[in-house]
């Protein structure tokens, strides 16, 4: 999936916008910066992402300097070679790997584990980091903001399985019987398949864009 060009500079110019009101000093430069950014909330707003109201609050919460946010996603593996999968609820039902933004305080690593045990009743250890992958690149939905992907290979270690809030069911997939029904904005099919890769073969080195 191609993101649009409109999406790209529109993220760019809110970018933009909040880099200026995180430094600038200038008043009038400051009223400028406010007004580049409500412009880029109605553009987004404009092509069917929202109300106006609802980006601009999005935006609005946004600090700092702008920086991609962090998703960590974790492919934990039994002693089966089957992968873990748990169905996103926010997201009809679809199947994922569990994870999802990464908390603060945490490194991604333990992000990644503490996602495991919340979305799937699971324990697991860290294996290796297979892969950092920028979501545009990668051709995922557009989205609002710039995301970089962190993936985990993981050694299940223990738990029992148990749906969340966020999750509906949890279930063990060997290579073959994978699904088809993938919550796209979390997981491509050729990233699943590609984890498997990394579990067959320990030393690959990590994947990027």
């Amino acid at each position: 999936m191609t993101e649009p060009q409109w999406l790209t500079w529109t993220r760019e110019a809110q970018a933009i916008a909040q880099n200026g009101l995180t430094y600038c000093q200038n008043p009038y430069d400051l009223e400028r910066y406010e007004q580049l950014r409500l412009l880029a909330g109605k553009m987004i707003a404009a092509l069917g992402a929202g109300s106006p109201d609802q980006i601009e609050a999005l935006f609005a919460r946004e600090k700092g300097y702008a920086t991609p946010k962090i998703d960590v996603r974790a492919a934990v593996f039994d002693s089966q070679d089957r992968i873990l999968m748990v169905r996103e609820t926010i997201d009809q039902d679809r199947w994922t790997l569990p994870g999802g933004w990464a908390d603060i305080n945490f490194t991604t690593a333990e992000n990644a584990l503490k996602e495991v045990r919340e979305e799937s009743g699971y324990l697991a250890r860290i294996r290796k980091l297979a892969a950092v992958w920028d979501r545009t690149r990668q051709g995922h939905p557009p989205d609002v903001f710039s995301c970089a992907k962190m993936f985990y290979v993981c050694d299940l270690t223990g738990g029992t399985p148990s749906a969340s809030m966020e999750t509906s069911e949890v279930g063990w997939f060997s290579r073959e019987e994978l699904p088809d029904d993938l919550s796209l904005g979390r997981l491509l099919p050729e990233q699943l398949r590609r984890m498997f890769d990394h579990h067959d073969h320990p030393d690959l080195p990590a994947d990027y864009d």
